[in-house]
This record gives C-alpha cells, sequence and structure tokens, in this order.
C-alpha cells in the first residue's frame, strides 16, 4: 500500500471538512447578519400585504433564486396563503395569465437586475400589482419598482470562487420564511389549519384526530352487554362491509366491551355453540382498549401496534362510544405495516408492510 498517497488523500479529506465547516458557519452568520440589519417598517409593510391579498401571492425569481421562490411559494401555501410560483421567462410567453390585479408579487433577485425578471416587470406596470422585492440594494431596478423592498445587503458567497450562489441563496431562503411563517402568525393558523394543508405523511399523521378516521356510530355494530349472543349477532347482522367487531354498552351507554369476528370464530373452532345463549356479557372483552375523540391518529396507530389489536373503539370524555377505528380502514396510512401474527392470542391486526426498494430501485 501506498503509505504517502493514503496521508495526502486523508489530509485533503480533512481540508474538505474543515471547508464544509466554514461554509456553514458563513452561510449562518449571513443569517445571523440579516436578522439584526431588518427594516422592520418594511418587513411588517410586506406582511400586511401578504396578510391582505385577496388572491394569490405569486412569487417569482430567476436561477437559483428561482429555486429559493417555488420553494418561499410552498411554505405559504402550505401555511395558509394562496400562493403559486411564477417562471418569469414563461411569464412572457404566456404564463402571465396566472397573474391577477388582486394578487401580491413577490420577486427574488439578489442582483435586482436579472434580465428576465426586469422584463416581467415591464410587461406588468399597467396592472398595478403590489411588488415585494427581495434583493441585495434599494437603488437597484428591481428595488425601484417595487412597492416593498426586503433588503439583503452586501453578503459574500461561500463558493470559494465567490460565485456560486450560495449565501445569497440561503439569506433569500430564510426571509421567504420569515415572511411567510409571519403572516402565518398574524393569522392565527393552528395545527388543524396546517393538516387541512398536509394531511399526508407523518405529520399528517400525527396532527389528524382519531375521529377524522373512525368509522361514524351509525355506521358501526353496537349492543347491550346484557343481550345474548345470539340475539346479538342477529340483531347486528347487516349487508355490506361491516367492522369486525361488536361494541357493547351498559344500560347508560358506556363502552363495557368488544366481541370480535375472531372471538366468534374461536367459540365455534372451540364447540362452544351453547354459550350462543348465554349472555354475551360473558364471552366479550370487559375494558377494551380505546381513545378518546380528539386524539391525534398517532396515539391510534401506537395502541393498535402495541397491542395488536384490529379494532380500536372512539369514545367521548364519558366512556361512551362516537366511532371505532378499523384496522382495514388505515390501510396505506404511514405506520402501518404487516407483521406475524399469534393465533394463539386471538386478534390480529393487518398492518401494512412497504417493502424496501431493492439494489434495481423497483419495489419487490
Amino acid at each position: 500500500m501506498n503509505t504517502k498517497r493514503l496521508a495526502v488523500r486523508s489530509s485533503s479529506t480533512a481540508e474538505q471538512v474543515q471547508f464544509a465547516r466554514e461554509v456553514l458557519r458563513s452561510e449562518s452568520r449571513a443569517i445571523a447578519g440579516l436578522a439584526e440589519q431588518l427594516d422592520g417598517e418594511a418587513f411588517r409593510q410586506a406582511i400586511e400585504l401578504v396578510e391582505h391579498c385577496a388572491g394569490h401571492v405569486v412569487v417569482t425569481g430567476m436561477g437559483k433564486a428561482g429555486h429559493v421562490g417555488r420553494k418561499s411559494a410552498a411554505t405559504l401555501a402550505s401555511t395558509g396563503t394562496p400562493s403559486h410560483f411564477l417562471h418569469p421567462a414563461e411569464a412572457v410567453h404566456g404564463d402571465l395569465g396566472s397573474l391577477g390585479t388582486r394578487d401580491v408579487l413577490l420577486a427574488f433577485s439578489f442582483s435586482g437586475e436579472t434580465e428576465e425578471l426586469v422584463r416581467l416587470l415591464a410587461s406588468i406596470q399597467h396592472w398595478h400589482v403590489p411588488l415585494i422585492a427581495v434583493t441585495a440594494h434599494s437603488a437597484s431596478t428591481l428595488a425601484r419598482q417595487a412597492t416593498v423592498v426586503l433588503e439583503l445587503g452586501r453578503l459574500q458567497e461561500a463558493c470559494p470562487l465567490g460565485l456560486a450562489p450560495s449565501t445569497t441563496t440561503t439569506a433569500m431562503m430564510a426571509l421567504g420564511d420569515a415572511l411567510a411563517l409571519a403572516v402565518s402568525r398574524a393569522r392565527g393558523f393552528q395545527p388543524q389549519d396546517f393538516v387541512r394543508f398536509h394531511p399526508g405523511g407523518s405529520l399528517g399523521r400525527k396532527l389528524t384526530r382519531v375521529e377524522q378516521v373512525a368509522r361514524p356510530l351509525a355506521d358501526c355494530r353496537i349492543a347491550r352487554q346484557s343481550e345474548t349472543l345470539r340475539q346479538v349477532l342477529i340483531s347486528q347482522s347487516r349487508p355490506g362491509r361491516r367492522t369486525g367487531a361488536i361494541m357493547l354498552i351498559d344500560d347508560a351507554g358506556k363502552l363495557r366491551g368488544i366481541f370480535t369476528d375472531s372471538d366468534l370464530a374461536r367459540l365455534v373452532g372451540q364447540g362452544r355453540e351453547a354459550e350462543f345463549d348465554a349472555s354475551i356479557e360473558h364471552v366479550m372483552t370487559v375494558g377494551p382498549k380505546c381513545v378518546v375523540a380528539g386524539s391525534d391518529l398517532e396515539e391510534a396507530l401506537q395502541l393498535l401496534e402495541k397491542f395488536r389489536i384490529s379494532e380500536l373503539p372512539v369514545v367521548d370524555a364519558d366512556g361512551r362510544p362516537v366511532g371505532l377505528i378499523d384496522i382495514t380502514d388505515l390501510i396505506g396510512t404511514p405506520g402501518c405495516r404487516r407483521v406475524d401474527t399469534d393465533s394463539s392470542v386471538g386478534v390480529r391486526p393487518l398492518r401494512i408492510h412497504r417493502p424496501e426498494p431493492n439494489d434495481s430501485g423497483m419495489r419487490s
């Protein structure tokens, strides 16, 4: 082994890591400096323009600033502000139709002199659309035409050549986030507002309430615990898709037990048909696991997983059933996966397993 070459490579790697750290420090210093020099009055005006926009906040920018603009438009939209991105070059070739007189234009350009952006501004002057400019200098063409200027000031790129947009785009993105979140806060945007725009993935699962996915009481099987098993089965039989469990209540309407299709199969398999004419309370599961209405779906998923059950009653604060979560209704919900079951313990949930991609990139 060539130890000299190995030493050179190790030294080079150490230098690269050190340079990476300096890039991060440089960009963090830029954001910290931007926070200190932020023009409070200009930022307040920008918040008011966005908050009271009757149409959409249309975000634009070219090149790397355009990528920042796309992200800012997505952040605005997900936090309650209708927003979309408009490519400045495509705008002058027909996409100007996506800009309306009730909209606000948010433009990103560090130099403020980007040719495509300047051409776009000339095309929309007669519409009198309010313009918020995120740029380096108030003397630029973009800034001079803007209603409000959010000035970035002098920034040095972290790129060793001083050319590749890095520090500047980081600062622009941070300022875009600050504007979107400040407007969201001004509107009193709440977690349940957020989940309306982001129902999927782990975020949606954490914020979704159990009653949003549970079957309503009208679609559930429910009976009194004092009835016989035969009476319950006859009275609760119904055509079409049904839940795999019957919720059992007392005379006050409170949940006392649950009887599942697997419980029925076990009785038949063990030759215990004589118990069909006994009170169902003798064969039901007493004090079943349940979840209170208003709880997060994540909590329900954890109960299903931990106790390996397929049906989870949803009850109100007084313990009265208001619905039922059936595991089959959660197919495709992140967090549900298929696992091996143990027939000796009774009911097991249907959980979905998502196989990892194989080496070819396809799912096995």
